[in-house]
């Protein structure tokens, strides 16, 4: 009998109660696997076995001879007894030992924790024994600061110095050296697939909203997509050339290790971020992307154009951090370079927003088309969704460029939550969405745009800065009464510290002590570049009206 001729009665009895796709098809090891970003690096070796994948001054290693070096060293934590759930930590410029831990410590099943080389020996004390690291990776360059730290931890990890031919200072203050530690490991050892996508993979720390930093944690699937993101939301095509100038410690470079892996480029190492290092290294090595904070962009319009001649190819960059003023990216385009403006936290693995250009825009005036890309933009490709809305609410904001909300974000590029810390984790996660603390407005063609910032954090140089870490130093000195940090913007930094203290009564105080105290106390690039003494202005409940402050601190001249 025809289906449609048959009694519905009769039809429906002859149904199984179960979805008829999912009855018979199981997931099995042929037809699923958890996703990793080592895939990229196995594929890389083996399609690509002799293509230069790392240069380091004069020390090249290509896609086969790099996978085996991450077997050895994933091999040798493995006979260390590290493995899952282990945190491996390394402080390290951007050389190619540090492009390789992205790979080795995940292919132990440990977890890599990069961290920043800018901080205080107290801070990396604090980081080593929060993720209770077992095994310290460190560079010569920052011997004296680490040593210092690792004597303040009660159980001291492994340290493995990496003793670059090319830097000339520090001392060796591990058991033994990166290359001694990599002998000791297996060029065949089969590398450990996660069990699961939502492994942790990482452990990046925020520079603190309240003091100490968070860790944040990053699973498989958030690191492999946002790779993946990254190379459709930039178009990078096979075989680009990349140069480090932004930090490898900053969200694990934002993923693009992993996406540098993925395309079979070549990750060109820059120890130290220097204009003219940086020219001479896109004209030498023929670098066709670079990412950068605005002061980075900055720093290189400023160079004479001798410096800037002789280079032939097309260069993209991408750049994120404080947002950037127009006129920088408009430089930087009459320079010659692309740039991309991005957006994102080290809660979202670096970039999930993109300002997406529109074929249109091509048309518009150059200073035109610099006010649209210092936009944040929308979401990137692999981003499942954006939205502005009331933070209280959670409703959204209407899309006309002036109604103020948060910035709010969902999807497979949002960390697994902070380590340790389930309630921030939660309120981060309130209402089925991850609260950036950023306030934006929504332009009526999508594109989000920064206003303001809810917490009081300072974006100096692209480095997060605790205006409550720094006030609670500046009261342990004893002249001081009160105190309050905001940013002050900053043609050359985007935003820099601004202090406003009011001195202890019938006390003097000056300047100059303010500053040695805070360099002897903090790291220096979160020492206020701005000292303003005086009374400051409060509620009726005696807050400090913050919101003043920071209209005052950019009148200042």
């Amino acid at each position: 009998m025809p289906i449609s001729t048959m009694n519905r009665n009769e039809l429906q009895g002859n149904m199984q109660p179960t979805n008829i796709f999912d009855q018979y098809l199981p997931a099995t090891d042929a037809n699923y696997v958890a996703l990793t970003p080592i895939s990229f690096l196995d594929r890389a070796a083996f399609v690509y076995p002799d293509k230069t994948a790392t240069i380091n001054g004069t020390i090249h290693h290509t896609w086969s001879e790099v996978y085996k070096r991450c077997t050895r060293f994933a091999s040798a934590l493995t006979k260390c007894g590290i493995g899952k759930g282990d945190t491996v930590s390394i402080i390290a410029p951007n050389i190619s030992e540090h492009f390789e831990t992205h790979f080795a410590v995940p292919m132990s099943g440990a977890v890599l924790n990069s961290i920043n080389t800018r901080l205080d020996a107290e801070a990396i004390a604090f980081i080593l024994m929060h993720a209770e690291t077992k095994v310290l990776i460190t560079d010569r360059e920052f011997s004296a600061v680490v040593q210092q730290a690792v004597k303040m931890v009660a159980n001291k990890p492994l340290v493995i110095d990496i003793d670059d031919p090319s830097f000339d200072g520090g001392k060796l203050i591990g058991q033994l050296t990166y290359d001694q530690f990599l002998a000791e490991g297996d060029e065949d050892f089969i590398w450990v697939r996660p069990d699961d996508e939502w492994d942790a993979i990482s452990l990046n720390y925020t520079s603190g909203t309240t003091g100490d930093p968070k860790g944040v944690v990053y699973h498989y699937r958030g690191a492999y997509l946002n790779a993946v993101s990254n190379i459709l939301s930039w178009e990078m095509g096979n075989h680009p050339v990349y140069l480090w100038t932004l930090p490898m410690f900053h969200c694990n470079g934002w993923c693009f290790p992993w996406a540098i892996a993925a395309t079979a480029g070549i990750s060109v190492s820059s120890r130290h971020v220097r204009a003219e290092a940086i020219y001479n290294l896109i004209r030498t090595e023929k670098v066709t992307h670079f990412c950068g904070a605005p002061i980075v962009l900055n720093m290189l319009n400023s160079v004479d154009e001798a410096v800037k001649s002789g280079i032939e190819q097309e260069v993209k960059v991408m750049t994120a951090g404080a947002p950037p003023p127009a006129s920088v990216i408009q430089s930087m385009e009459a320079s010659g370079f692309k740039v991309t403006h991005t957006y994102g936290l080290t809660e979202t693995y670096g970039p999930s927003v993109v300002c997406a250009w529109h074929d249109e825009w091509n048309d518009k005036t150059c200073e035109q088309q610099a006010r649209l890309k210092s936009r944040q933009g929308v979401r990137s490709p692999l981003l499942d969704q954006l939205m502005v809305a009331d933070p209280i609410t959670m409703e959204p904001v209407a899309k006309d460029g002036e109604s103020i909300g948060e910035i709010f974000m969902r999807g497979n590029l949002v960390m697994k939550g902070y380590l340790k810390n389930p309630s921030t984790t939660q309120a981060a996660f309130a209402g089925g969405w991850f609260h950036s603390g950023d306030l934006a407005v929504w332009h009526e063609d999508g594109y989000v745009e920064i206003k303001d910032r809810s917490k009081d954090v300072i974006i100096s140089g692209g480095e997060n800065i605790s205006s409550v870490e720094v006030e609670d130093i500046l009261y342990r000195y004893p002249k001081v009464q009160d105190v309050a940090v905001v940013a002050k913007k900053d043609d050359k930094w985007g935003e820099t510290p601004c202090a406003f203290i009011t001195a202890m009564p019938n006390t003097d105080i000056s300047e100059q002590e303010i500053m040695h105290f805070c360099r002897d106390n903090m790291a220096h690039f979160k020492t206020p570049k701005t000292i303003v003494f005086g009374e400051l202005p409060k509620t009726s409940t005696g807050k400090i009206q913050k919101f003043l402050l920071r209209q005052r601190a950019n009148d200042l001249t």
